[in-house]
C-alpha cells in the first residue's frame, strides 16, 4: 500500500511539473510483482516518456533486524529535449541517487 501511494505521488509530481500539454499523459505499462515480505519488482512507463523500474529485497542485519533494500531507476525527458536517467539504491545508508546531471559531493 505504501508503495502504491509513493508511486502515485511520483507520477503526480512528474505530471504536475510537466508542461500543460503533457497533463493528459497516461500510464502505458505497469508491472507489479509483490513477493510478500520478501520484496517486490515493479516497472512503469507513461505516454509522455517517463519510465521507471524498481526491485526490492529483504535484507537481514543480524538476528533481530531486517529491512527492505531497494534498487531502481527512472528516466524522463527534460524541457531541453534530453533524456535524464537516475539510478538509485535505498538501503541502510539512505537514498543514494546517481546520475550524470546530479552534482556529486
Amino acid at each position: 500500500m505504501k508503495f502504491l501511494l509513493a508511486f502515485a505521488a511520483i507520477v503526480a509530481v512528474s505530471l504536475a511539473a510537466s508542461p500543460a500539454d503533457e497533463r493528459g499523459a497516461v500510464v502505458t505499462k505497469f508491472e507489479n510483482d509483490h513477493k510478500g515480505i520478501d520484496g517486490y519488482n515493479v516497472a512503469y512507463e507513461t505516454s509522455n516518456g517517463i519510465a521507471g523500474a524498481e526491485q526490492a529485497q529483504l535484507k537481514t542485519f543480524g538476528d533481530d533486524a531486517a529491512a527492505i533494500v531497494v534498487k531502481g531507476s527512472y528516466s524522463y525527458t527534460g524541457a531541453d529535449g534530453q533524456v535524464y536517467t537516475v539510478n538509485y539504491v535505498a538501503d541502510e545508508n539512505g537514498f543514494q541517487p546517481e546520475a550524470a546531471h546530479l552534482p556529486r559531493a
